[in-house]
């Protein structure tokens, strides 16, 4: 068994895949359009899917929000730098929610950015 992708919500496809390719710097690897079911598919990673598990951005056509819930909690990315990364993200009009530090109780470099639903994502350093 192997994890294939995670999947997550938008509101807005093309603002999603922008964030995801432009400023997380993933590649977006296929996407389908579901005209029956009203709604896109785009797979977005680091790589082919037949060796990473990437990404499932889901958009239905005629939903213009989405309630978070409180059981979600974030994407873990390792990052080379995490304050270079956030500096870089920062640059490119992301929004860093934490900065880049060590966690609370540890010493892991960590820090937080929001997609452009809010979704959390995490930037751990290598």
């Amino acid at each position: 068994m192997r994890l294939l992708h995670t999947m997550l919500r938008v509101t807005d496809l093309q603002k999603s895949i922008s964030f995801y390719t432009e400023i997380l710097n993933m590649k977006l690897l296929r996407r389908k359009d579901f005209p029956d079911g009203k709604f896109t598919l785009a797979f977005l990673g680091y790589g082919p899917e037949s060796d990473n598990t990437v990404l499932e951005l889901t958009h239905n056509w005629e939903t213009d929000s989405y309630e978070m819930g409180n059981a979600y909690g974030h994407i873990a990315i390792e990052v080379e730098d995490v304050y270079a990364s956030c500096e870089k993200i920062k640059s490119l009009g992301g929004q860093v929610v934490r900065e880049p530090g060590p966690m609370m109780h540890g010493s892991t470099i960590l820090a937080f950015v929001r997609d452009p639903d809010g979704y959390m994502i995490e930037l751990l350093g290598n």
